[in-house]
C-alpha cells in the first residue's frame, strides 16, 4: 500500500519543497505583480505535475489507485474554488498590494502543507478507530452543501477572528506595509506587518475550508498518501489559480452552486457507503459534468447580460424582481 511507503512520503515532500523553493527562490525572487500569462502558465505547470504523478500512480499501483487520485484532485482543485473567493475578499479588505499577494500564498501553502498533514492523519484515525465517523462526515457534506447552494453571498470579517484579535492585543502592529516583509524592527523593538495578519486570515480560511475538502475526497479514497497527496498538488496550483479566476469571477455565477451539488453529491456517496458503493469512475463522472454544467451556464448568463449590455453587478437588482434598463 501506498500508505505504508516511508519513502514515498519523503520523496514526495522532498519534491514538493524543491518546487516550491524553485518557485520562491528563482522564478519569484522579487515581489512583482501577476500577470494573467504567468499565471496561466504556472497553473499549466502545476496541473502538468500533478498528471505526472498521478500517471506514477497509475505505473506503479494500477488504475484504481490511479483513478482516486485523480478523482481526488478534482474535488479539491474546484472545491478551492470557494478559497480564491474568499482570498479576493480578504486582499481587497485589507488592501493588499499586487505585488505582495503571491508571498502571501506562498507561505500560506507551507502552512497548509503541515495543517492538512494532520487534518488527514486524524481523519485516518478515526475513520479506522470509529466506523460511524464516515456518516458524521457525509451528513456534515450534505449540510455544507445546502448552506452553500443557498448562501448567496460571501462575507468575510477579518476582525472578527480570534487569532486576528490575539495578535493585535499581545504584538504591536504597524499602521503600513513594509514591502513585503511580515516582520520589521524598529528601534529595538520587533513589529509585526498587517501583511503578516493577512497570512494568519488565509491561513485560518484555508483551515476552515479543509473542514469540507478532506472528509470530500475520503469518499472517494480511505488510503492517506493519496488522500494527502491529491490535497497538496491542488493547493499548490491554488496560488496560480487564484490571479486567473480572481480576474473572471463575475463570469462564473452557477459554479458556487455547482460546488455546492458536489458536496452533497460526495456526502450522499459516503452516506451510503455501506449500503451500495458508487464506483470511483461514476463519482468522477458526475463530479466533472456537475462541475462542466455549472461552468457553461455561467457562459450563457454573461453571454446574455454582455447582449442586453447589462452590468453585471445589475443583475443581482434584475433577480430580485426590480427592473433595469438596458445601457444606452
Amino acid at each position: 500500500m501506498l500508505s505504508g511507503t516511508i519513502w514515498l512520503w519523503i520523496g514526495f515532500h522532498v519534491f514538493i519543497l524543491a518546487m516550491l523553493a524553485l518557485d520562491l527562490g528563482v522564478f519569484h525572487r522579487k515581489a512583482h505583480t501577476i500577470s494573467i500569462k504567468e499565471a496561466l502558465a504556472w497553473t499549466i505547470v502545476w496541473i502538468t505535475l500533478a498528471m505526472i504523478f498521478n500517471a506514477g500512480v497509475y505505473f506503479f499501483s494500477g488504475p484504481e489507485l490511479a483513478l482516486q487520485f485523480f478523482t481526488g484532485y478534482l474535488i479539491e482543485e474546484s472545491l478551492s474554488v470557494d478559497n480564491i473567493f474568499v482570498f479576493v475578499l480578504l486582499f481587497t479588505y485589507f488592501g493588499v498590494p499586487a505585488a505582495y499577494q503571491h508571498r502571501v500564498l506562498f507561505w500560506g501553502i507551507l502552512g497548509a502543507l503541515v495543517m492538512r498533514g494532520m487534518m488527514i492523519a486524524l481523519g485516518v484515525v478515526l475513520l479506522e478507530t470509529f466506523h460511524w465517523i464516515v456518516y458524521l462526515f457525509g451528513a456534515f457534506l450534505i449540510f455544507t452543501g445546502v448552506r452553500m447552494a443557498f448562501h448567496k453571498e460571501t462575507e468575510v470579517h477579518p476582525e472578527r477572528n480570534p487569532l486576528l484579535r490575539l495578535v493585535r492585543r499581545i504584538v504591536p502592529v504597524t499602521h503600513d506595509y513594509e514591502r513585503d516583509r511580515f516582520l520589521v524592527r524598529r528601534a529595538g523593538q520587533m513589529l509585526v506587518t498587517p501583511l503578516l495578519l493577512v497570512l494568519l486570515m488565509v491561513e485560518t480560511t484555508d483551515l476552515i475550508f479543509a473542514l469540507d475538502s478532506i472528509p470530500a475526497v475520503f469518499a472517494v479514497t480511505k488510503n492517506p498518501f493519496i488522500v494527502y497527496t491529491s490535497n497538496i498538488f491542488a493547493i499548490l496550483g491554488l496560488r496560480s489559480l487564484y490571479f486567473v479566476v480572481a480576474n473572471a469571477m463575475g463570469k462564473f455565477h452557477y459554479l458556487q452552486l455547482g460546488l455546492a451539488v458536489v458536496l452533497s453529491f460526495v456526502g450522499v456517496k459516503m452516506v451510503l457507503a455501506d449500503i451500495y458503493h458508487i464506483p470511483t469512475g461514476l463519482s468522477l463522472a458526475v463530479i466533472a459534468m456537475i462541475l462542466a454544467v455549472a461552468v457553461a451556464a455561467s457562459i450563457v448568463r454573461a453571454r446574455r447580460l454582455a447582449a442586453r449590455n447589462v452590468e453585471p453587478e445589475a443583475q443581482v437588482r434584475i433577480e430580485a424582481g426590480e427592473e433595469i434598463k438596458p445601457k444606452k
